[in-house]
């Protein structure tokens, strides 16, 4: 047995043991509180969830999957422990390694509460099966194309400049290298989705899968339009709502399960739990594929301490006060829009019915007549203490030269700010930005703009 100064390493504070990291993470924490952080993607996890994260489950390997019969088991069964570990005793699971008799109850646990959430008329919680493993959302979008695909076929999804995601096509991503693409994008007068010309593309180029689903356009698609044009043209349909699955929860946004083929969504941004990703589908030999693509297709071991924090999330998420706090994420974004529209800012398609908030920085009359980039403004925001991403609009050609900016109301919302605190956020942005005198110079790599 190790004496207490030979154990030290594993019972020891993280004040003791490594200081500065320690002081790092209170940097971090008092960031996080003295900014106001406008990144959609971006939202706090709540105490418990950041628990559960920070469990023993962290220290588990689980190769593998629980029993069948257990992803298909009410929560009522699976709250019962007892029950469970005697099920487990005597049938085993689908583990490469011993040990996961608990980790077993916790995955199908999280699975059966993310189906909960997402239940709706078109697909009771019974049809509904959920992987947890994927460790993120672009992980979890390429093991679907890889389910469904195979090297050389044609991809389908929003454009990056218009909206889109990496792993909806974009050349420098995997999804771009090894599928054909073909990008459909917004219409360049209505600055919305042209579901005829999305049509007309899928018939003519006759797409293994479809992306519904973005990434920085500010609207909620309409679900039966894509799977009317996914029927027609043979496609498996898949939605991305990694942004927006807290508000499909909340009510506030449509629910794409039972409609969508295959569902796929990160467990943070909206949602506000831990940093993973989730696969669903109503269709079990789809299921099985996916199962088969996560692990061993691309994947080894999932990390069971996310599936705790995904249960706990999923949990939170079917209070009235989670639901309540969705409705006022939209609500905010929506002032926000209104108020850099009565400002003369150009906000770009027009508006939002979502957490995203897009403006076009490149319309701000400039005093030096160089247009004023993405990059800058938000560098610049940044000092003045709010946060936001750099992010392309319709008509850019170069991520580093991004005309806009994306403002997300998530963490804003969480921090019970509401439509009368935008409207200020918005006055003191439009300060920064018309008083900022932007310049560019020629470095290696190109135009360099500063400001």
């Amino acid at each position: 047995m190790m004496t207490k100064s030979e154990d030290f390493l594993f019972r020891g504070d993280i004040e003791q043991l490594d200081p500065y990291m320690a002081q790092l993470i209170e940097s971090e924490a008092t960031r996080q509180v003295r900014k106001l952080i406008m990144i959609p993607s971006e939202s706090y996890a709540p105490q418990a969830v950041r628990q559960a994260l920070g469990s023993v489950f962290n220290n588990v390997y689980a190769e593998g999957y629980p029993s069948l019969r257990s992803m298909h088991e009410s929560e009522e069964l699976l709250s019962d422990e007892a029950y469970q570990l005697a099920y487990f005793r005597r049938y085993a699971d689908r583990r490469f390694y011993k040990g996961d008799d608990i980790v077993n109850i916790v995955e199908a646990l999280a699975a059966r509460r993310v189906a909960q959430c997402f239940a709706n008329p078109n697909a009771p919680v019974e049809s509904i099966r959920a992987n947890v493993q994927a460790l993120s959302g672009s992980a979890a979008n390429l093991a679907v194309y890889d389910a469904f695909m195979k090297a050389g076929d044609t991809l389908m999804g929003l454009d990056l400049f218009q909206g889109g995601h990496l792993t909806h096509g974009s050349e420098f991503n995997t999804s771009g290298k090894r599928y054909k693409v073909v990008s459909y994008g917004v219409d360049p007068q209505t600055e919305q989705l042209n579901y005829e010309q999305i049509h007309k593309l899928a018939i003519e180029h006759r797409p293994q899968v479809i992306v519904a689903g973005f990434t920085s356009f500010s609207w909620a698609p309409d679900w039966a339009k894509f799977r009317a044009i996914a029927d027609d043209c043979g496609a498996l349909l898949m939605a991305d709502i990694a942004h927006t699955a807290g508000l499909v929860i909340g009510g506030v946004y449509p629910n794409p399960v039972g409609i969508a083929d295959v569902t796929v969504f990160t467990t943070h941004k909206t949602l506000g739990g831990p940093r993973g990703a989730v696969i669903l589908t109503t269709d079990e030999e789809k299921a099985s594929k996916i199962d088969n693509a996560i692990f061993p297709g691309s994947q080894g071991g999932p990390h069971p301490n996310k599936f705790a924090g995904i249960a706990v999330a999923c949990r939170l998420a079917q209070t009235e006060q989670y639901r309540q706090l969705q409705e006022r994420t939209v609500e905010n974004a929506k002032a926000m829009a209104d108020a850099f529209r009565a400002r003369g800012i150009k906000v770009v398609y027009g508006g939002t019915d979502t957490h995203i908030v897009l403006i076009d920085v490149s319309a701000i009359p400039s005093r030096t007549g160089f247009p004023l980039r993405g990059e800058i403004a938000a560098r610049l925001l940044d000092l003045a203490g709010i946060v936001v991403n750099k992010n392309t609009i319709p008509g850019d050609t170069r991520t580093a030269l991004a005309s806009g900016i994306r403002f997300g109301t998530p963490w804003v919302s969480q921090r019970g700010l509401g439509p009368k605190d935008m409207d200020t956020i918005a006055g003191i942005v439009q300060d920064g930005l018309t008083g900022i005198h932007p310049f560019a110079y020629t470095g290696l790599a190109g135009e360099l703009p500063r400001g």
